[in-house]
């Protein structure tokens, strides 16, 4: 079967000058034909004034699980909406979406799915402009795969900001800042980032970390972000290219991030017998005046 993809390019403004945000060239994939979802591609183009940006993987805040904690959470949103460097990445599982054939507390849950949806466009709606793309978790999935409904899809419909929502994974184009190239005129800073809820992964440390490096084989990238594992984790690794130009080898480096979730310990995780979490969040540092990219937590 003929396979076609149909490629939508939004410009849209994004907040303000004096954020720091210039505009936002967003690429939509749209469907394939025989109904497969590919890797979609979003891209964002911030303002050449930016010297360095930050993004914040956000992922597992698991809202209306009783043992998410909601101080922690919004004191992300405040860090996000009040420094003008810097963005977010929104990598699944915002919602808990307990339903019956889960292992969440279906009873337990604080809100209905409608009201923990409308809880995050709330919640969100502050820093919808610092939202770099948006990709929906295991959670949220369950509500697809029983009723076809996509949570994710409504919260992004609802913020206006659905040009950066990718139904399965996304690969972030990211440019911004000023780069001398030697020559009379500069170039923006250039970033790739891959972005995947991520699945499985193990109890283990190693396990989860493995995952996470293992997302290097899917597509070549600056940045790779994962959650799911409720681990925060941050590794960089190197890597060799041939240059067919010029028959040479560019050398360069990869940087990973494992997102943390916003639970305390109880619920399932305890009655299971997982480790207690951390909830501490890695931040990605990207510069806008060299190729340079690091992580803190």
């Amino acid at each position: 079967m003929r396979r076609w993809i149909e490629t939508i390019i939004v410009c849209q403004k994004v907040g303000h000058s004096a954020q720091g945000i210039d505009t936002a060239t967003l690429s939509r994939g749209g469907a394939v034909a025989d109904g497969e979802k590919l890797l979609k591609p979003i891209k964002i183009d911030l303002s050449d004034d930016l010297k360095e940006i930050e993004i914040m993987p956000v992922a597992d805040y698991h809202w209306a699980d009783p043992n998410s904690d909601h101080a922690k959470i919004l004191r992300d949103i405040e860090y996000i909406r009040d420094n003008p460097n810097v963005f977010c990445i929104l990598n699944g599982d915002l919602m808990d979406c307990a339903i019956a054939s889960s292992i969440g507390d279906t009873y337990g849950a604080t809100l209905t799915p409608m009201d923990e949806l409308r809880a995050c466009v709330e919640l969100f709606k502050p820093i919808a402009h610092k939202i770099l793309c948006i990709v929906p978790g295991n959670h949220e999935a369950r509500h697809y795969r029983t009723n076809g409904i996509d949570l994710t899809e409504l919260m992004c419909r609802q913020l206006g900001i659905e040009g950066r929502y990718s139904s399965t994974t996304a690969l972030l184009f990211v440019r911004f800042g000023s780069i001398k190239d030697g020559h009379s005129h500069n170039r923006k800073a250039a970033y790739t980032i891959h972005v995947s809820h991520g699945n499985g992964g193990g109890r283990k440390e190693g396990g989860k970390v493995q995952r996470l490096v293992d997302m290097s084989t899917i597509v070549d990238a600056d940045v790779y972000v994962v959650g799911h594992t409720h681990l925060p984790a941050m590794l960089k690794d190197g890597f060799a290219r041939p240059n067919m130009a010029n028959s040479s080898i560019t050398y360069g480096t990869r940087l990973y991030i494992n997102t943390s979730a916003k639970l305390n310990y109880g619920g399932y995780g305890e009655t299971g017998g997982f480790k207690v979490p951390c909830t501490d969040t890695p931040i990605i540092h990207l510069s806008g005046t060299r190729k340079e990219m690091r992580a803190t937590i």
